[in-house]
């Protein structure tokens, strides 16, 4: 069907995003309330004389949060069913951001952010079902893309709410306001959740074996956006940038993440994918190392849209070569194993970021991130002397992937069983 659009009753064409939009828009307006909270969180406590490793280790909680969710959540949505789980979820994850502003304590917010990492993990999990219920092989790309759009652009809408005058609680109390409002449309839908099933078991071994570039890549894209999302604001402000430039400066990543993914993805569908993986991980190393020593606001920002565009495409570039060398049957629990290896490599970055700031300055972050660069590219051009590239023709079509629960793997359409 061309265009992404499908048939329906009556057989009237009818676009597919239609019949999610209330599931699109919730997640658009979650984000936008909820995506800021770590630049927010991580400036406060930059102002208020916080150690670059405890805002680490906050960061990290999250993202631990976000791996326990993901494998703890999917039981509960069995049990309760998707509404109210996700009623829950957004009602902890609204009280948890009012919390924030009553007490500015480094421990407590730690264990916040561990709550709502797990409580964002429920929200993505409840969703993504929900996406792949309506997703069939003529609607997958449509649906997933939307998605996606719906993901980044309530991310970098939500930095320029760190701006907002009205007191110190005002952030927190307007985040808090969209979070509950994101469970309206959700509350409200007609369409009815699938039961999650448990994928096969696949280990990170096996999927070593048949990757280890793929296995690798994923891990350092963890370790560079977990120490980016977690620190980038202490970077930022360290570098002397306002609040509104922090804003715009985590919103250009953000932007030049979505700009450069599609391109660089249809070339790896042209190219030895192995090989743009390799220009990615060089011109990651090559970028972070300038961005760690520039000054002045324009060339931060440019640098920071590429290094946005670099960094957010590896994971795509990663799992679409790991699916390359594995089989059908196998690639929907290998995706699951590739998103929590990249939660992983997310809850150890802002720990192993905030140390080298500690050591080495503002500019550390980025020498970090240049270093995992430096060191991906090294393991992949050992990686290409020992191994034969996968035939063109028999490379999976690249696809823009989100980075967030196991659930998100079934929209992959790789991952599309025949009828």
């Amino acid at each position: 069907m061309p265009h992404g659009k499908a048939v329906y009753k009556g057989a009237a064409v009818r676009n597919p995003v239609i019949d999610i939009r209330g599931l699109l828009f919730a997640v658009l307006v979650l984000m936008t309330g909820n995506g800021f909270m770590p630049t927010l969180l991580a400036v406060r406590l930059e102002g208020a004389g916080a150690a670059a490793p405890l805002i680490g280790v906050m960061a990290s909680a999250y993202f631990l949060g976000l791996v326990v969710g993901s494998i703890r959540m999917p039981r509960l949505v069995r049990e309760v069913g998707h509404i109210r789980l996700f009623a829950t979820v957004v009602t902890v994850l609204s009280a948890s951001t009012l919390i924030y502003a009553l007490w500015q304590n480094v421990a407590l917010w730690t264990m916040l952010r561990l709550v709502d990492g797990m409580c964002v993990a429920g929200v993505f999990i409840c969703i993504e079902s929900w996406l792949n219920h309506r997703a069939d092989a003529t609607t997958r790309g449509s649906i997933l893309a939307a998605y996606m759009i719906a993901v980044y652009a309530g991310q970098a809408a939500g930095q320029f709410l760190l701006k907002l005058e009205g007191g110190p609680m005002l952030p927190f109390i307007v985040s808090s306001v969209l979070v509950s409002l994101s469970a309206v449309p959700v509350l409200l839908t007609k369409i009815s959740g699938p039961p999650i099933h448990e994928p096969v078991p696949f280990s990170i071994f096996a999927l070593y074996r048949a990757s280890p570039l793929g296995t690798v890549g994923v891990a350092i894209t963890g370790l560079v956006l977990g120490a980016f999302y977690g620190l980038g604001a202490v970077f930022a402000r360290r570098s002397g940038f306002s609040f509104t430039d922090v804003a715009l400066f985590v919103s250009v990543v953000i932007a030049g993440g979505v700009a450069l993914q599609w391109p660089l993805g249809r070339l790896s569908d042209r190219f030895d994918r192995r090989l743009v993986i390799t220009f990615v991980l060089a011109g990651l190393a090559v970028v972070s190392v300038l961005l760690a020593f520039a000054s002045g606001r324009l060339p931060v920002l440019a640098l920071s849209g590429l290094f946005g565009g670099l960094a957010f495409s590896l994971y795509p570039l990663c799992v679409a070569h790991a699916n390359d060398r594995l089989t059908v049957e196998e690639q929907l629990s290998a995706s699951s194993v590739l998103i929590l290896a990249y939660s992983a490599g997310a809850a150890a970055g802002p720990l192993l970021g905030s140390a080298v700031i500690a050591g080495l300055g503002a500019g550390g972050l980025f020498l970090f991130t240049g270093a995992l660069g430096a060191g991906g590219l090294a393991f992949a051009l050992w990686r290409m002397a020992r191994a034969e590239a996968v035939p063109e023709d028999e490379q999976q079509p690249y696809q823009i992937l989100p980075r967030t629960t196991p659930v998100a793997s079934a929209l992959e359409p790789a991952s599309e069983t025949s009828d």
